[in-house]
């Protein structure tokens, strides 16, 4: 994969997405922010690993950690994912409508462009999911950090249905459109109400 994104410093990928540029964009903010919730989320259950009182957790806690490390790398790799498949989406727009290479590449473009997108989305479902089922299993003193984490997850979910929405319409097959419209609001509902179980559940 493409280190790009990963292996820039905090400023440098501010200063990249603050610039007159078409990338970075909301997309690769999507998919950081879903990396940065995996991240706490992780931090939140190393710090619950090994305490006795929550030694009937110990497997959840472990399983958990090896999945939220996953997330943090593949959001990063869509991240970079994103930008590349949007600068070629872009790069094909100046061009006339009737170009033979517009013609020829749009399609799988515009596929691409949704693409990362819709994953960052299905990942932020199952993160959700995941630290959902960590309420009541994890150091009460890092209550606030799991709470953050859910609404960093929720935050990145709407963000990457931003993304997979302003594309939908560049789409040839409209049923296709509505289909694909319909799944990112039925995992919207779903990372909204966890969401707020959640927050609920750490007050």
């Amino acid at each position: 994969m493409s280190m790009v994104i990963e292996q820039q410093s905090i400023q440098a990928f501010l200063n990249a997405l603050a610039d007159k540029s078409p990338t970075p964009g909301g997309g690769a903010v999507a998919s950081v922010t879903a990396s940065l919730a995996a991240a706490l989320g992780n931090m939140v259950v190393r710090y619950s690993q090994g305490k006795k009182s929550l030694a009937d957790y110990s497997v959840v806690h472990d399983k958990a950690v090896e999945t939220l490390t996953g997330f943090v790398s593949r959001a990063l790799e869509l991240a970079e994912s994103d930008a590349i498949a949007y600068a070629a989406l872009n790069a094909l727009w100046k061009r006339e409508k009737d170009d033979p290479v517009r013609m020829r590449e749009w399609g799988v473009a515009v596929a691409q462009a949704i693409e990362a997108p819709r994953q960052v989305l299905s990942m932020c479902v199952d993160m959700m999911e995941l630290l959902d089922g960590l309420t009541g299993k994890i150091n009460a003193m890092l209550k606030s950090d799991l709470a953050i984490a859910a609404v960093l997850a929720d935050a990145a979910a709407r963000s990457a249905a931003w993304n997979v929405r302003i594309n939908l319409p560049l789409l040839d097959d409209e049923q296709a459109a509505e289909q694909m419209n319909a799944q990112v609001e039925q995992d919207l509902q779903a990372t909204r109400s966890r969401c707020e179980r959640i927050e609920q559940a750490c007050r």
